[in-house]
């Protein structure tokens, strides 16, 4: 087995590409699902907001569906659509500005690499009365 010499070795760019991708990958992926996330707050607070805003409508036009908080919170659950969200997170009052719906839900981001904290994704919805 010939030996090659120092030079020789710091001069062989073969496999050059593959470090270079081995070293980008984990950045490449962060990124990636970083933006898939980021995709997933806006279709959860969108949701959120569709929510509320049905649910102080509700309030204000279908007294027989809409009539007490726990049926308004109970409402606003079935519009969150895709969310699994308990009723808890949602509070009906009656306000200046007519019927208010609130909602408060705590997102976890998960993203390889960057420790982020929890958002609290919030939305708000008055319906005149």
């Amino acid at each position: 087995m010939a030996r090659r010499s120092l030079r020789a070795v710091l001069e062989d760019r073969r496999g050059v590409s593959a470090l270079e991708f081995a070293m980008l990958l984990p950045l490449f992926l962060s990124l990636v699902i970083g933006l898939m996330q980021f995709g997933q707050v806006m279709w959860t607070q969108s949701a959120l907001q569709h929510a509320v805003e049905m649910a102080a409508r509700c309030a204000s036009i279908n007294a027989a569906t809409c009539g007490s908080a726990a049926q308004i919170r109970a409402y606003a659950v079935t519009q969150a659509y895709g969310l699994t969200i308990p009723d808890a997170a949602f509070t009906a009052s009656t306000v200046a500005c007519g019927n208010q719906v609130l909602a408060s839900f705590p997102f976890a981001l998960d993203i390889p690499l960057v420790p982020l904290p929890a958002l609290t994704l919030s939305a708000r919805s008055c319906y005149p009365a």
